[in-house]
């Protein structure tokens, strides 16, 4: 159905989603402070209390088996990513020695949107035997497509920004995923603090490669009109993406190998997953140093 009105696509929005009850895999709030993906995120921004859409994703069933862990393989939305044969040893050994530690508190990956970011968490998934989201596409379905959500975002903001929000609170309710959180995730304070329900890393990728990416879906663009439009969000976007837990820049994992920046794309799925497991590691570690000097004599 065309959508031709802010009114419409609303309504399109709120009819779609009745509400959804969730049961969480895990109790995430149950860790000790001053972790920061373990404390509540707090802020003296005075909020403005909005009516919240009660949310059910089109494709509910595979929300529900995500939840039980049955996602369905074949469902757009949750997505059991097999892993690869040819995967590396060291990565296998890693993901074995990191998934215990995390006792399935999901993973939620910032950053400007792109592939790299997409097969990034793909593949995060598929060597921790979690379950791979990514909540642009949630929001996108819910209202009708892409082409849907767009008009929806350009007419009326505000409500959009909502949406995502309600995709949020879903996602966070709920363990052992990984998620490929958009902007919006970064965007509010109520965002920010559903994020405290897992631990995000943001994505740090050069913007004239994210450019690159993104005027294959903006063919109106050229690759330098896209450049100046993302240079100007990531700087609008920085201090939330600073929030993260920790950070995986691909130019800092380049330089490690011994590439350069023109070799940036030398840099591999799998370089970057070992990077993710290593700081996963470090965060677990600290966690438990802090969990054993809070333990009374």
């Amino acid at each position: 159905m065309e959508l031709t009105s802010t009114a419409c696509i609303t309504r399109q929005f709120h009819n779609q989603l009745p509400s959804l009850n969730l049961n969480p895999l895990i109790n995430q709030r149950n860790f000790s402070y001053p972790f920061q993906f373990l404390a509540p995120y707090t802020t003296t921004t005075t909020t403005t209390t909005t009516t919240t859409t009660n949310i059910k994703l089109r494709h509910i069933d595979a929300i529900r088996k995500s939840t039980c862990c049955l996602a369905s393989n074949d469902s757009n939305l949750a997505t059991k990513v097999a892993v690869p044969d040819d995967l590396s040893l060291a990565i296998k050994k890693k993901a074995g020695d990191v998934t215990p530690e995390l006792k399935g508190t999901s993973i939620f990956l910032v950053g400007m949107n792109n592939s790299i970011k997409s097969s990034l968490g793909k593949l995060l998934a598929s060597t921790l035997r979690y379950y791979y989201f990514d909540s642009d596409s949630l929001v996108e379905d819910a209202v009708g497509g892409a082409s849907a959500a767009k008009s929806f975002r350009e007419s009326d903001e505000k409500s959009f920004l909502e949406s995502e929000t309600e995709v949020l609170k879903q996602l966070s309710s709920m363990g052992r995923m990984v998620v490929c959180a958009g902007d919006g995730a970064v965007q509010s304070s109520t965002n920010l603090a559903l994020l405290r329900h897992g631990i995000s890393i943001w994505i740090d990728i050069p913007t004239d490669m994210v450019a690159r990416d993104a005027v294959v879906d903006e063919p109106s663009l050229s690759e330098s009109e896209m450049l100046a439009e993302l240079a100007g969000r990531y700087e609008e976007m920085r201090g939330g993406y600073a929030t993260a837990d920790t950070t995986i820049s691909l130019q800092r994992v380049a330089s490690q190998l011994g590439y350069d920046y023109n070799d940036l794309d030398k840099v591999t799925t799998e370089d970057l997953t070992m990077e993710v497991l290593n700081e996963l590691e470090k965060l677990m570690r600290v966690k438990k140093m802090l969990e054993e000097a809070a333990r009374p004599f």
